[in-house]
């Protein structure tokens, strides 16, 4: 492992590839849910590598000691949207127990978001024309059957009906800035270590248990219901269209991904990390934006970059920005901007489809706006990964595999958007 790449894995063992090991010869890791509750049939691998993990509610995980006085609708906003927006509670600003909270913000902003606007695997790319199309989309449809012959091709793309990956992930929230710059402090720089588990299946299915610092997030998608469940939240359903994880556009799903930028345009181009890219831009419609917000929250915008190489025609970086309004009743708006910026290496063929096996995300999360109280706040982290294992076509997968917490399997209903399925949560009375 190239230590200059990865410092924060500069201990740790050298990596396996699922392609240089029988695709059979791993028991998959498939949760099952035994009322209510998540059962992982024993994996060794995984057994060597993480630590015993939280089972139930976060016995810390009360909002005891924080020294910012926020409103109560930005804590229901916390509640309400955690699940779709990466945005921690209150307390992660608080100097008492502020390792726990350090964790919750991590596992917040990068545990599993989501992508800006909803695709299918099964899409189908927009065919390269140059006739009556701007410049700048005929660029990017370009750029993508490039990253598409890259990364394997279509034929061979297609021929993938599930996917299993497994990695190691360290993070550390490193930076947290108040006020002025004369007032900047590091508030903590304990790095965690962990793990992950990715499955996904055609159609728009998906299933992620992380671990980490002794916590664990799952989070997952049966093609119709986006749901997350976090120690201290429990279970709870995402608003707005179904979206692809984000971490498999890490360089992990290049049919997803080709097809999350399939309505980008290309802006330009700009060297990263020495290497000459294309850019491609990507908005979240208002439809969607729209879907994705509710009572004092609004999403105001969700765009996604990618830096495709004009050498090798891979996606190098992702960077995404989202930007987020709270009203107060009778006080001013706040707003939450979070930035990701992934940095995606290592590529290698795994089957023929090449995959990224390493890279490092920076996340910033912005608070700002409450021009009274004059308290605005700036947090930065980072997280560094490398794939273990990675397999296609595991046979025994199904769609049981997929099944959403029955807490919101029989409390939410299903509408349909031109852009992919609503979900709308039926939230109990108690709850509002």
């Amino acid at each position: 492992m190239d230590k200059k790449k990865h410092g924060l894995f500069s201990k740790s063992q050298s990596h396996r590839s699922r392609s240089n090991s029988p695709v059979r010869g791993v028991s998959p890791i498939i949760i099952r849910r035994r009322k209510g509750r998540y059962v992982s049939q024993p994996n060794h691998h995984i057994s060597e590598m993480l630590p015993t993990v939280i089972e139930g509610p976060d016995p810390d995980g009360k909002d005891s000691g924080a020294n910012v006085d926020y409103s109560r609708f930005e804590r229901r906003w916390y509640n309400l949207m955690k699940c779709q927006l990466p945005v921690a509670p209150p307390s992660v600003f608080s100097s008492f127990g502020y390792k726990r909270t350090d964790l919750r913000l991590l596992l917040g902003v990068l545990g599993a978001p989501l992508g800006p606007v909803h695709v299918s695997a099964l899409d189908l790319l927009p065919y390269l024309s140059i006739k009556n199309t701007p410049m700048e989309t005929s660029s990017s449809h370009y750029i993508l059957q490039q990253y598409t012959a890259a990364s394997g091709g279509h034929k061979l793309h297609s021929s993938v009906q599930n996917g299993y990956v497994m990695g190691r992930i360290r993070t550390v929230a490193s930076e947290f800035e108040t006020g002025s710059k004369s007032s900047k402090s590091n508030s903590s720089k304990a790095v965690e270590s962990g793990g992950f588990v990715l499955w996904h299946m055609n159609p728009d299915m998906w299933y992620m248990e992380l671990v980490l610092g002794g916590s664990k997030v799952l989070a997952g998608c049966d093609g119709k219901l986006v749901w997350r469940h976090t120690p201290w939240l429990g279970p709870h359903a995402a608003k707005g269209p179904v979206r692809p994880l984000r971490r498999a556009l890490q360089g992990l799903d290049p049919r997803t991904t080709a097809n999350m930028f399939a309505n980008a345009r290309c802006i330009g181009e700009k060297k990263m990390d020495g290497e000459d890219c294309f850019i491609l831009k990507l908005c979240a419609d208002p439809a969607t934006l729209r879907a994705r917000s509710e009572g004092a929250s609004e999403t105001i915008r969700h765009t996604l970059f990618g830096y495709f190489s004009q050498k090798t025609g891979l996606l190098v970086h992702l960077e995404d920005s989202q930007l987020t309004r709270v009203q107060n009743v009778g006080g001013e708006a706040v707003y939450w901007e979070t930035t990701i910026n992934s940095y995606l290496e290592d590529y290698k063929p795994v089957e023929g489809i090449v995959i990224a096996h390493s890279g490092r995300s920076v996340a910033t999360l912005l608070r700002f706006g409450d021009v009274s109280s004059g308290y605005n706040t700036k947090t930065t982290m980072q997280e560094a990964w490398v794939i273990d294992e990675i397999a296609f076509n595991v046979p025994g997968l199904s769609m049981d595999c997929f099944i959403p917490p029955s807490e919101l399997r029989f409390d939410s209903h299903v509408e349909d958007l031109s852009q992919g399925h609503k979900i709308k949560t039926l939230q109990q009375g108690s709850d509002r």
